[in-house]
């Protein structure tokens, strides 16, 4: 599906539609100070989610609850469940946890994100109902990578934005949950003006792997290769913006200001192209050889990854 694919047979079930946003629940989570994620995303962190399934199992999006030692949900019926956290995957980047307790909130059924169409309506809904919904079109569907090593091979995006977007469910016309709000972005308009999209994670990703996320806590299979880089693309290259503390690379010689030109010796130029060479030399450990330039002088580097997870301070009870 790409941004030329206008056609919209959907018709909006108001009913449907507004049943639905009694699924969405407001989120809030604590996180320890001395946690990998605490400095980056706040140790005290908001936002919603959205109950799906039996046994009080909420979606959300990962960031949100990530390292989280004490998780609160409230309903829109103004009931207040703890709860906890059962599962953050890293590829996708959707967060589960589960209330503890009888959750006073009627499930969403899940949709197909797949058969969404570019122009279609839909509805970015966060908790507090009408008044917290935002009624969208989708405006493409294409890759996104995020400079945190992220990559989706196709994200929805969605205006006008809803402004609280963080875990908010993606309704479509039939009152079913195709998505969960992960970002703020920019994107330009058919007459080159600037405004603000959402990008939303798209519910289909979350259908293979829900199966393990619960029983296990995390997708059985090998775990990327993580650098802990920073890298933002800049001027038609890749430039250092940042190390994560306590990552793969806060132990190496890389400096913020570099340019990576290459992975294993082959030339990389965007977020995207870079993250999958990285991922395609094998599992988390493997060591990771960069090309690297500063103050116009070229070498090696190489940088032992990791598994994320590893790093992470696990969910206290699962």
């Amino acid at each position: 599906m790409t941004s030329e694919d206008t056609d919209n047979d959907e018709v909006m079930d108001e009913v449907a539609v507004t049943s639905a946003f009694g699924a969405v629940v407001a989120l809030n989570s604590r996180v320890p100070e001395d946690s990998l994620t605490g400095s980056m995303l706040g140790t005290e962190r908001a936002g919603h989610g959205v109950a799906f399934g039996d046994n009080g199992l909420i979606v959300t999006i990962g960031y949100l609850i990530t390292e989280a030692d004490s998780v609160f949900v409230t309903t829109a019926s103004g009931q207040t469940l703890q709860a906890h956290v059962v599962a953050y995957d890293q590829e996708t980047g959707f967060g589960l946890v589960q209330a503890l307790g009888r959750l006073d909130a009627t499930p969403i059924p899940l949709g197909s994100s797949a058969d969404l169409k570019v122009g279609e309506t839909v509805v970015l809904a966060g908790h507090g109902g009408k008044s917290d919904a935002v009624y969208q079109e989708i405006i493409a569907r294409r890759e996104f990578a995020g400079y945190w090593e992220y990559l989706l091979d196709e994200a929805l995006f969605t205006t006008p934005a809803h402004q609280n977007w963080g875990g908010c469910g993606l309704i479509n016309g039939k009152g079913e949950l195709v998505g969960v709000g992960s970002l703020l972005v920019q994107h330009m308009g058919s007459s080159g003006e600037v405004g603000d999209a959402n990008m939303v994670v798209p519910i289909d990703l979350l259908k293979p792997i829900l199966d393990d996320l619960v029983m296990f806590g995390r997708v059985q299979k090998p775990p990327r290769p993580w650098l802990g880089l920073i890298t933002v693309e800049h001027q038609g290259g890749l430039v250092v913006a940042s190390v994560v503390d306590g990552g793969p690379a806060d132990d190496s010689e890389i400096e913020v200001g570099d340019q990576i030109m290459e992975v294993a010796g082959q030339p990389v130029s965007e977020l995207a192209s870079m993250f999958r060479l990285i991922w395609s030399l094998g599992e988390a450990g493997i060591d990771v050889p960069l090309t690297v330039a500063r103050e116009g002088e070229t070498f090696e580097i190489s940088i032992e990854s990791a598994d994320r997870n590893s790093l992470l301070t696990a969910p206290q009870m699962h």
